[in-house]
Order: C-alpha cells, then sequence, then structure tokens
C-alpha cells in the first residue's frame, strides 16, 4: 500500500554563502524568482501534492522567512518554524524539525528550501521501503560532475560510477531519523548510509525540471525558467 505524504520538513536554515552578498540581509530561501520568494514556489508545489503540515527550521534572518509565511493559511498549509540558534545541519534540522509535526506513523518529506523541481511526491511514496527512506536523484549537474550515488533496480549505493546527484528531496520513515539524539548535528548523508547500509535506501530518477539555486547563475536560470511556465 502506497504510503500517504501530509507532512513535511522545509530546510531553509542554511547561510546562503554561495550567493555572496544577495544573501547578507536575506535568506536564500526568500531570493526571488518570477516575483515570489523561492520557499513560496516550493511550498505551493507541497500543498498541491496534498502536503498540509510544514516545518521549516530558520536561522539567518528567520524573521524574514516567519514574516512573510506566517502560519502558511495563505498558502493552503499549517506552518511551525524549527528555530535554530547553532546551526545542526541538514540530518540533525531536520531531525529537530519533525517533533513540530503531527505524532503520528505517516512519513515524513525532507525539501530542501533552495531547490526548485516538479518532482511528483507520490513517486517517492511508491519507492518507500519499510523501515527506510528514498531519495530524489537527478542527471549529475555541470557544477557537481562526479555524482553522489549509483542506484540499480531502484536500491541506491555508493558503486562506481556515480551518475545520479541526490536532488534534495527525500522520504523517511520517522524512526530512521529517531535514531539520532534530539538536538544532535549531524548530515542528512548519515541517515543516507545508514539506509544503505540496511539495503533500505531507494531512489526515484527524475529528468525533468530541477534547479539547486545555491549558485547565483543557477539562480538566474531558475527565474527564468519559471517565468516561462508561467
Amino acid at each position: 500500500m502506497q504510503a500517504t505524504v501530509t507532512s513535511a520538513i522545509v530546510l531553509a536554515a542554511g547561510l546562503g554563502t554561495r550567493l555572496a552578498w544577495l544573501t547578507r540581509q536575506r535568506p536564500k530561501a526568500m531570493m526571488n524568482l518570477a516575483g515570489e520568494p523561492a520557499i513560496v514556489h516550493v511550498i505551493r508545489r507541497l500543498a498541491a501534492q496534498g502536503v498540509r503540515c510544514l516545518a521549516i527550521n530558520v536561522h539567518h534572518r528567520a524573521g524574514r522567512i516567519k514574516d512573510a509565511l506566517g502560519d502558511g493559511s495563505a498558502l493552503g498549509v499549517h506552518i511551525r518554524y524549527s528555530e535554530e540558534e547553532r546551526l545542526l545541519d541538514s540530518g540533525g534540522g531536520a531531525r529537530k524539525a519533525m517533533e513540530l509535526l503531527p505524532q503520528d506513523d505517516t512519513p515524513v518529506l525532507v525539501h530542501n528550501a533552495d531547490v526548485l523541481t516538479d518532482l511528483p511526491v507520490r513517486l517517492l511514496a511508491r519507492e518507500l521501503p519499510q523501515g527506510g527512506g528514498v531519495l530524489g536523484l537527478v542527471p549529475n549537474p555541470p557544477h557537481h560532475p562526479t555524482g553522489d550515488f549509483s542506484c540499480h533496480a531502484g536500491r541506491v549505493g555508493r558503486d562506481f560510477p556515480k551518475p545520479w546527484t541526490f536532488a534534495g528531496i527525500s522520504l523517511w520513515h520517522r524512526q530512521v531519523l529517531e535514531r539520532w539524539p534530539l538536538g544532535a548535528r549531524f548530515p542528512l548523508t548519515e541517515c543516507i548510509e545508514a539506509c544503505m547500509n540496511d539495503g533500505r535506501c531507494r531512489g526515484v530518477v527524475h529528468h525533468g525540471f530541477w534547479f539547486d539555486i545555491g549558485r547565483p547563475a543557477d539562480l538566474f536560470r531558475a527565474g527564468v525558467h519559471l517565468r516561462q511556465r508561467m
């Protein structure tokens, strides 16, 4: 039976250092794309796919995000904020934010705020292994030619070559993140490694729209693409 995905974590606490002066006064998630902040595009896309409860981790210029999004009602979702005085990295940030979501046994989506894509959440849900996680994967972009993972018959590994890059979107059974203590600082790659070691990490390769706006050139290209789609 395919899992229903109604809860998501949006990782928005990064400093955005690769965007240099663009993020001095605002977080990367608030970069303007086709008239709206990047994080608004992310949330609209999630809401359209049935996600209703969001936990957003914030740090740098957190007030800019909270003022713009409020409780999420204007976007058709309910938002709570996980404030990080000390950055907890992607895994630690997701682990802490998960505590703000409804405490049930449904899987939780983890989505980078600086990733724009039309990868359907339902495809991740269809591949989610019991007690594990599933990753969105994309062909290696020019800025990351060596890739992150191999993927054979849906199973993610570290074999050589690595033709796929982690898309910054993943779906997890909650007990995976709960292996780490609340407040610990760790990257999400530790969760991925643990699931790979257990044989419970799968991947969905996406060939459609995908942008990581962490670099000025990609931010510009994403804006052009969104304006054309609109």
